[in-house]
């Protein structure tokens, strides 16, 4: 069974930069598309960015691209989001995804999920 581990979340100001790891474990990692999510208290679950099994493809929503960077490391097990130029707009609790396969852009194309970390941006 795949297990998603996320950790880096934190408290930060406004236009700081945090980057969140994601720890993989259960299955190979190098056969899974893998992606980042968060959910604002009140909101639903949005993309914000995925990355092929090998790295060779990503893809952004629209509203972090440019300050966010998702990348993996296949010898870490690890999926990394780099975050800068943070806004108190991206509070929120951050996950990470998985799916055995293209992936996507919407939750259900993902088929693994972890607990989420504590993204807050204070301005």
């Amino acid at each position: 069974q795949v297990q998603l581990v996320e950790s880096g979340g934190g408290l930060v100001q406004a236009g700081g930069s945090l980057r969140l790891s994601c720890a993989f474990s259960g299955r190979t990692f190098s056969s899974y598309a893998m992606a980042w999510f968060r959910q604002a208290p009140g909101k639903e679950r949005k993309f914000l960015a995925a990355i092929s099994w090998s790295g060779g493809t990503k893809d952004y929503q629209d509203s972090v691209k440019g300050r966010f960077t998702i990348s993996r490391d296949n010898a870490k097990n690890t999926v990394y989001l780099q975050m800068n130029s943070l806004k108190p707009e991206d509070t929120a609790v951050y996950y990470c995804a998985a799916d055995l396969g293209f992936g996507g852009t919407v939750e259900s194309d993902f088929e693994f999920w972890g607990q989420g970390t504590q993204v807050t941006v204070s301005s």
